[in-house]
């Protein structure tokens, strides 16, 4: 159950023009400016405006096979995320960056800067990658299978946050008189050699405002859910229904406690995509609108490449054929797990849950007033089911509008959310404590 004065974390991801699948078809989008800072620019601010605790991109290594009808492409999360650093003053800036393909060191170093450059607003959204065409732009033959992309994961983890660890807090001293710019005995090599990396160190850049930027964790499989209870400060989930979202909880925070950890410094933010209305007959209106723009052949790539299975070769509005178990899988496990549950569940035709999906790919759904969805995520936040939310608008600019200024004040009005930022960091804003510098506490010197 919910703690005293306990207050609710938002995050806002920004996904182009909006989360639903048709956003770029909205008459009130600009999917032409996509790619210019001065748009993001205004998102940030909304968002920063309303006081939410952060903001997030998601990121992938790959063009979509179906980029004919979708309009996901987009600029690069570190360069973007610096930018906006530079405009922004409060709000938290997390970042989505694989750990399949890339190199520890560099990943080490970019995140850094940008917690540097923020003064300690940077969060590291950490993935595994999930497709076969990613592997193809990285020289690879097929995708890594499913347990060896956590394994590396995890080492990719160790050096990541050793390298962090290699510059003590006060290592720089820039004595001038003395001409001493580093204490190099509070400046030391990494010198890891596992089963993949290799790497000496140290990072070629001082410790950053926050220790590691806040660590950020997607996965819902049980290898996720592993590697989130050891190592994830904050998790983007996606469930269905509250009694999904309460198993979820309780089941991440108790292995969280196995590894001894405080489960309150692990933060689970449920993604909701809602559709705001001044009634709710308007608001339902509005999504049917939003799927009345949706392209039936891009859904049924989207869900075909989802479920492993060609479903153009199927009636639209007939049931889903049988598909294969999920240990056949090897990209998004639980992804895949959910949308079959909920095709099942609900005895949805595949019109019906490609619809359902579009708003989310996945994460819970809502049309209705503000009273309605304030209603519902007080409800989840009260109950055991999330530390906070994953807000995911439907349509940018507007969606995200909306919600800051019909949502936000009816959560403060109830005391759920902040009125103002108390904190300078984005550890600050999710209540997190900074890391210890592993070698300093140690006492280790070279």
């Amino acid at each position: 159950m919910s703690k005293p004065n306990r207050q609710m974390n938002l995050n806002a991801f920004l996904m182009n023009v909006g989360h639903h699948e048709a956003a770029w078809r909205h008459p009130h989008t600009e999917p032409q400016n996509i790619t210019d800072i001065h748009y993001f620019k205004k998102l940030a601010q909304i968002a920063e405006a309303a006081k939410f605790d952060s903001l997030f991109l998601a990121d992938g290594l790959a063009v979509s096979q179906n980029i004919k009808h979708g309009a996901y492409i987009g600029l690069e999360p570190f360069t973007l995320l610096s930018a906006l650093a530079a405009v922004t003053e409060h709000i938290g800036l997390i970042g989505t960056v694989s750990t399949t393909y890339n190199e520890p060191f560099h990943l080490a170093r970019k995140f850094a800067s940008l917690d540097h450059i923020s003064k300690g607003r940077a969060g590291w959204n950490i993935v595994t990658s999930g497709s076969e065409y990613e592997a193809r732009n990285f020289s690879k033959n097929g995708h890594l299978e499913h347990s060896k992309r956590y394994e590396r994961a995890r080492e990719f983890l160790e050096v990541v946050t050793g390298l962090w660890d290699s510059w003590e807090d006060d290592a720089i001293v820039s004595d001038k008189q003395a001409g001493i710019f580093a204490d190099d005995t509070k400046v030391r090599e990494l010198n890891h050699a596992g089963e993949t990396f290799h790497v000496q160190g140290p990072l070629n850049i001082s410790r950053s405002p926050q220790g590691y930027p806040v660590l950020v964790q997607a996965g819902s499989s049980e290898d996720g859910r592993e590697f989130a209870a050891r190592h994830a400060e904050a998790i983007f989930t996606a469930q269905q229904t509250l009694e999904e979202a309460q198993q979820f909880y309780a089941d991440v925070k108790s292995r969280a406690a196995r590894y001894g950890r405080n489960p309150d410094q692990l933060k689970i933010l449920p993604g909701i995509c809602a559709v705001l209305g001044a009634t709710e007959s308007e608001a339902k209106e509005k999504e049917a609108y939003l799927n009345e723009l949706t392209v039936p052949a891009y859904g049924l790539n989207q869900l075909s490449n989802m479920l492993k299975i060609d479903l153009f070769q199927y009636p639209l509005d007939g049931p889903l054929p049988a598909l294969p178990g999920v240990n056949e899988i090897n990209g998004n496990k639980s992804r895949y797990q959910l949308v079959a549950d909920l095709a099942q569940r609900e005895n949805l035709t595949i019109r019906q849950l490609i619809h359902r999906l579009a708003g989310g790919r996945g994460h819970r759904t809502f049309a209705g007033t503000a009273v309605q969805v304030a209603d519902q995520l007080e409800e989840w936040f009260q109950t055991g089911a999330s530390d906070g939310f994953n807000v995911m608008p439907p349509y940018l600019p507007g969606g995200l509008e909306e919600f800051a200024e019909q949502v936000v004040p009816e959560l403060q009005r109830r005391g759920l959310f902040r009125t103002e930022y108390d904190s300078a960091t984005l550890r600050g804003h999710f209540g997190l404590d900074r890391p210890a510098n592993r070698y300093a506490s140690a006492g280790v010197s070279l």
